[in-house]
């Protein structure tokens, strides 16, 4: 098991929201040796806290100190509520471990108003990796823990998402028409990295726009995609209004993306490489508590930078490109953008081995980027 760069609050209760396969699971059990731990994916216990929440104190020896553990707190949202309880009456800390939102947000669910605070668990990053990171396999099958363990991961991912498919779509009854929703994700892995068109995509899978539309929330609910807005603050210029989509990890994008023989392969390399790159964004941002907003850049003529870092430690602005030989037109999106914010950090990174700088452009090579990304983003 990788040592994790995620950190909690030693003394409250938090949540640890992540999609399946993060492990979350993992993770809890080897920090959290000591704590009780109550799995709502056992059905005998799922049954008896379904009927009666308040059975949960049953679950907790009397003068019980250290953590408490409810994994999947999804499941029974109501469960909170006694959660809450024991929270403010006993002052037991919880770990509540999630990989999905949408119950708790259409239940109106209870979050304990500021009584626990709310992590989240990401596939690996290449820090927690460090010398088993493989670039080429990681931008095939994405950063999954169980990807560095199966013997066959592509059949692991095939089944990942299948799993996705049958479990959290169907069985919560999300969708009526799996069918549907199954040529939706198809559609939808061809705006990867991309900025979405709902019309468009809804059209390509037969699909109407207003169920897609849903479709995208379940994705983002079921914490399978993220939305990156367009950063506007003191804007010059007219600006894209779409977000850009992303499945949240490159070999589930890969599984779910289908490749044809007339499809060449930079036409899924492309995105993958954004993707992996954006993971990690997210992560280490995450991770370290840097507190940055995520957005890409683009002008409504089309004059675009894939990444920009906004917060307490100022601007930065990222390009990124599998080419190892850099055009000075490859730099013209980063150009544009340190001209209308002269205070910015700008990065272009690229497949190459050199590290300089080139326009007041930092060039890092791709690995080194990735494996420097947390002294890049603090400083």
């Amino acid at each position: 098991m990788y040592s994790r760069l995620i950190s909690y609050p030693k003394h409250k209760s938090f949540f640890l929201f992540g999609p399946r396969g993060t492990g979350k699971s993992s993770w809890v059990k080897s920090e959290f040796s000591k704590a009780i731990y109550v799995d709502l994916l056992e059905a005998e216990i799922f049954n008896d806290l379904l009927a009666n929440p308040q059975r949960l104190s049953e679950f907790i020896p009397k003068g019980f100190a250290d953590w408490i553990i409810i994994d999947e707190v999804q499941k029974i949202p109501e469960l909170l509520d006694e959660v809450h309880r024991l929270i403010e009456n006993q002052h037991y800390k919880f770990v509540l471990t999630g990989s999905s939102a949408r119950k708790l947000k259409r239940k109106e669910a209870n979050l304990l108003a500021g009584r626990a605070l709310i992590l989240s668990l990401f596939p690996l990053t290449v820090t927690e990796t460090q010398k088993d990171f493989n670039f080429l396999r990681a931008l095939k099958f994405g950063q999954l823990p169980r990807i560095y363990v199966e013997e066959d991961p592509k059949q692991f991912l095939e089944s990942y998402v299948k799993t996705y498919l049958q479990e959290e779509v169907q069985q919560e009854g999300l969708t009526r028409n799996l069918g549907a929703f199954s040529r939706f994700l198809e559609a939808a892995s061809f705006s990867q990295a991309s900025t979405l068109n709902v019309t468009s995509v809804a059209r390509e899978c037969s699909v109407e726009r207003k169920v897609v539309q849903n479709y995208f929330q379940i994705l983002e609910d079921l914490l399978l995609a993220d939305f990156l807005p367009v950063f506007t603050k003191k804007a010059k210029r007219k600006m894209s209004v779409h977000s850009k989509f992303y499945f949240f990890d490159v070999g589930v994008y890969r599984t779910i993306r289908p490749i044809g023989p007339l499809d060449s392969p930079e036409e899924a390399e492309g995105p993958a490489l954004e993707t992996l790159f954006f993971q990690e964004l997210k992560a280490i941002n995450a991770y370290l508590n840097l507190n940055y907003g995520l957005y890409y850049w683009k002008t409504a003529t089309d004059i675009e930078v894939d990444f920009i870092l906004y917060g307490p430690k100022g601007i930065k602005a990222f390009e990124v490109k599998r080419k190892g030989k850099i055009k000075k037109e490859d730099l013209n999106g980063l150009k544009a953008f340190l001209s209308d914010y002269p205070m910015a950090k700008a990065y272009f990174i690229y497949g190459g081995e050199k590290r300089f700088f080139m326009d007041n452009i930092e060039i890092i090579p791709m690995t080194e980027c990735l494996l420097k990304l947390p002294e890049i983003l603090k400083n």
